[in-house]
């Protein structure tokens, strides 16, 4: 019987345990679909659980193992993936009750390469309606349970329901997709680690869209080595999403731990730190000293930039565009069956005139050149991923305004990463008072996500926040 500690175990443990023949895929599959069968009906963090597929692809991964041939450091790990990614057979939902009967013929481009590391699907996971916030919360399908508190508080959005299945110990990783901060959002609320992306690492092929100009596709996984394994696996040009061609050679990430000698580090100030909880706020800055012991060299840039992309996102309006345009005929045909949250906020793409969202765009091309500028000398930034601990539920949707004033506040750092088009980060960094997570956030530059993950596999190699796992005996009696 696989222990309670193996469920919480990171993928590079797993795996050498299953090469040692000291853990079965079968087995760990199955005792992943134990705990799901326990635990989600009090989580929600599942639309679907797939155990034929989990069971069929486990019991080849095994059979391969014991025949010494192993696809890979990935084969026979057990995975779940956001309601935005197509699963053959299944339906993308998205979200929303309307699209039910969405059933794909062919999984997405990342679940196929996924599955050709001979990793095991476990089942699809709960996210805001078409990933249109950063709180968690959806009032159509339900909100996901964030596991560190008995009381319903923000999983954060829009991959709710992976960060959530991670952090409990449902899956040992997970796919999410980041436009504003979808994937480090629930990573600092839920006390995982998640990587947002550049836009053309990883293919968007068969992945339901929010924003074409910002969408990312991204893992949730316990450290940021894991992270690095999911990226790999992913990553890499796909005709299928034109923005994955012209990169030129993707290298290899090879071995991204060691030493951070040289290493530029500076804290992102300007925006970053206003109106942050202090227990946040102590958390991160303490990461500096943490990273001068690894050999990095760490100050402070002011990054008005940052300050910059609020300003030139007015009513999110690239993103309202964007998804009004490919989800018109749902919000024009069936506006009073939407999550009243989400409808009111996408209908405002209906009425953007074309010269105010392609003015927009142009200028976060020229905001773009002056942050790489800025970033010259700088390799790592470093900032909270979200200015507080994860709210209650019931706090944050007593009413409209109460909801846009905490959903704007959870994307506000995370969402400047998008628009300047950076890859970033989010690692546990403490926990506050009341045990709940916190999370630090590490920019790095366009197509660097080797930096960053090097950076916070050193970080990580010095603590053990990314290591704490949530007590769930009351989600065993509640379930």
């Amino acid at each position: 019987m696989t222990d309670h500690a193996t469920l919480f175990a990171p993928i590079t443990e797993l795996a050498r345990r299953m090469r040692e023949d000291d853990l079965s895929p079968v087995e760990l599959t199955e005792t992943y679909l134990e705990r799901i069968g326990a635990l989600d009906p009090t989580l929600h963090a599942f639309v679907k659980v797939c155990p034929e597929r989990a069971r069929a692809e486990a019991r080849a991964a095994e059979g391969r193992l014991r025949a010494g041939c192993p696809l890979g450091p990935l084969d026979g790990i057990p995975y779940v993936a956001k309601d935005l990614f197509d699963v053959r057979g299944e339906a993308t939902r998205a979200g929303t009750h309307l699209l039910a009967d969405n059933v794909k013929s062919e999984d997405c481009t990342v679940v196929r390469r996924l599955a050709q590391s001979g990793m095991v699907l476990l089942g699809k996971t709960h996210t805001v309606q078409f990933a249109y916030g950063g709180a968690g919360i959806n009032h159509d399908e339900g909100t996901p349970h964030n596991p560190w508190d008995r009381v319903a508080r923000l999983p954060g959005g829009s991959s709710s329901g992976t960060g959530v299945a991670v952090a409990a110990g449902l899956a040992p990783a997970g796919l999410g997709s980041d436009t504003g901060g979808s994937v480090r959002i629930p990573a600092s609320f839920c006390g995982v680690t998640g990587l947002k992306t550049t836009v053309g690492e990883v293919s968007r092929a068969g992945v339901y869209p929010l924003s074409a100009s910002l969408d990312s596709v991204g893992p949730l996984t316990r450290d940021a080595r894991d992270a690095a394994l999911l990226f790999e696996a992913m990553r890499g040009a796909d005709p299928a999403d034109p923005s994955t061609l012209g990169h030129g050679d993707r290298r290899p990430l090879g071995d991204v731990g060691g030493p951070l000698d040289g290493l530029r580090v500076a804290f992102a100030e300007t925006v970053f730190f206003d109106d942050v909880e202090p227990a946040v706020e102590q958390a991160v800055r303490a990461a500096g000293d943490v990273f001068r012991s690894l050999g990095a060299t760490v100050g402070s840039l002011r990054f008005p930039e940052a300050e910059e992309t609020r300003r030139l996102n007015p009513r999110g309006l690239v993103i309202a565009a964007e998804a009004y345009a490919f989800n018109r005929r749902l919000v024009d045909e069936h506006f009073d069956a939407l999550d009243p949250v989400v409808g009111a906020r996408i209908v405002l793409g209906k009425d953007i005139p074309a010269h105010e969202y392609f003015e927009t765009t142009l200028a976060w091309q020229r905001l773009r050149a002056r942050a790489r500028a800025a970033l010259r000398d700088v390799d790592v930034l470093l900032c909270p991923t979200v200015p507080m601990v994860a709210p209650p539920v019931a706090e944050t949707d007593r009413d409209s305004s109460t909801y846009g004033k905490v959903n704007i506040l959870t994307l506000r750092n995370t969402s400047v990463g998008n628009i300047l088009g950076l890859c970033g980060l989010s690692v546990p960094c403490g926990f506050d008072a009341g045990g709940l997570p916190i999370g630090l956030m590490l920019y790095g530059k366009a197509f660097d996500e080797s930096t960053v993950l090097r950076a916070g596999i050193a970080y990580q190699s010095r603590t053990d926040w990314h290591r704490r796992m949530p007590d769930l005996r009351w989600a065993h009696a509640a379930a």
